[in-house]
C-alpha cells in the first residue's frame, strides 16, 4: 500500500512539474528522429541549462539514449566526455570530441581508418586525425547510421555564394578544391612542383572538362573494359571512389582497400581487394575497376599484384601517360 502511494505521489509531482514548467516539458528536441543533435541557447526549455558543463547534473547516464541503443552503449562506456562530440559545446569552451569514439579501435569500420595518409589538412606532414579535422567536414551529423550529404556534411557555399544542396559527393569536395571560390577560412594553395595545374585547386575545372572518365564525349552507351559491365559513359566517378579520407597506406589519398571506396565497385567484385601504389605504379589500383577486353595486349593477362588482371604494362610507371586533367589518356 505504501509503495503504491509513493508511486502516485511521484507521478503527481511529475505532472505538476510539466504543468508549472511547460518550457521544460518541451525542452527535449534533441533526437536522431528529428536529426537535430546540437544544443541551442534554449537548452533546458528556457535556456537555464545553456552554458553548463556538468551534464550528469540533469542527465543520468543510465537513463539517456534509451531509444538509441547503438549510441547508448558507447556513452555508458565512455562517459560524459562523449557529449560534446554529438551535441556541441552547449555554450562553453569545452572541446568537441569525435575520435574518442570514432577511432580504429572502438569503431574500426565507422569509418575504416587504417593507413598513415589521411585528409588531415596538412600537405607537408602526415599526422593523426584530430577532432577539428572531423568537424571541418562533419559539423552536425545526425548519427542515425545513414549517410545523407545535406545532413552529415558541413554546409559550404557554392560558387554563387549560396548554400545550395549538394548534387553529389564530389560537389562537396569541389566547394573547397577550386581556384577562385574557396570558402572563408580555407586557403588551399597550389604546390610549387605542380603550379597552377595542381589538382588540389585545378580539379574543379579538370573534373568538369575531363576527369569524369568519359562523361563529356563518350555518349550514353556502356563503357567497355570495366568490371561487371554495369557502367556507362554517362556515369561519373566520384572523388571518394578513388580517394580515401580517413586513412590509406597509399600516397595522394589513393584507395588501398575496396571496402573504403565505391559501393558500386564492391558489387562487381567477389571479395575485398587491396591496392598498393608505389613508384608511380598504380596497376593494383586501376585493375580494381578496369579490365581490358583483349587481355593479350601489353601484359593485360598478368596479375597486377593483388590477384586481379586486366590492365596493361602492370610493371610500369603509369603516370607517364595518365595524370589528373590530361585531355589524352586522362585517368588518375
Amino acid at each position: 500500500m505504501k509503495t503504491n502511494a509513493k508511486r502516485l505521489a511521484i507521478w503527481l509531482c511529475m505532472v505538476g512539474f510539466v504543468v508549472l514548467h511547460p518550457a521544460m516539458a518541451g525542452a527535449y528536441t534533441v533526437s536522431t528522429v528529428t536529426g537535430n543533435l546540437l544544443l541551442t541557447p534554449k537548452h533546458g526549455g528556457d535556456g537555464t541549462a545553456w552554458g553548463r558543463t556538468n551534464c550528469v547534473g540533469c542527465h543520468f547516464l543510465q537513463n539517456i539514449h534509451e531509444k538509441a541503443p547503438n549510441i547508448r552503449n558507447w556513452v555508458l562506456y565512455k562517459g560524459t566526455a562523449t557529449c560534446t562530440g554529438c551535441h556541441g559545446t552547449n555554450g562553453t569552451n569545452a572541446p568537441r570530441r569525435c575520435v574518442i569514439c570514432h577511432n580504429a579501435t572502438d569503431l574500426a569500420t565507422s569509418p575504416r581508418q587504417g593507413g598513415v595518409h589521411k585528409h588531415d589538412f596538412s600537405v607537408k606532414k602526415d599526422r593523426p586525425l584530430g577532432d577539428g579535422d572531423c568537424l571541418t567536414c562533419h559539423v552536425k551529423p545526425d548519427m542515425d547510421g545513414q549517410f545523407e550529404r545535406d545532413v552529415d556534411l558541413t554546409a559550404i557555399r557554392d560558387a554563387s555564394g549560396s548554400f545550395s544542396p549538394y548534387t553529389s559527393d564530389t560537389d562537396f569536395c569541389l566547394r573547397c578544391h577550386n581556384r577562385d571560390h574557396q570558402p572563408a577560412g580555407v586557403r588551399i594553395k597550389p604546390r610549387p612542383s605542380y603550379g597552377l595545374n595542381d589538382p588540389l585547386v585545378a580539379i574543379e575545372d579538370d573534373y568538369t572538362l575531363i576527369d569524369r572518365h568519359g562523361w563529356v564525349n563518350g555518349g550514353t552507351g556502356p563503357y567497355p573494359g570495366l568490371r561487371g559491365k554495369k557502367f556507362h559513359y554517362a556515369d561519373e566517378v566520384a572523388c571518394t571512389d578513388c580517394h580515401v579520407m580517413h586513412g590509406t597506406r597509399n600516397p595522394k589519398l589513393i584507395l588501398d582497400d575496396t571496402r573504403k571506396g565505391s559501393n558500386r565497385l564492391l558489387k562487381t567484385l567477389p571479395k575485398p581487394y587491396k591496392a598498393r601504389v608505389h613508384d608511380g605504379n598504380y596497376a593494383e589500383f586501376c585493375v580494381l575497376c578496369h579490365r581490358m577486353e583483349d587481355p593479350s595486349v601489353e601484359e593485360g593477362a598478368y596479375d597486377a599484384g593483388n590477384g586481379l588482371s586486366g590492365v596493361h604494362d602492370v610493371t610500369s610507371d603509369c603516370t607517364a601517360c595518365h595524370t589528373h586533367g590530361e585531355p589524352v589518356k586522362g585517368g588518375l
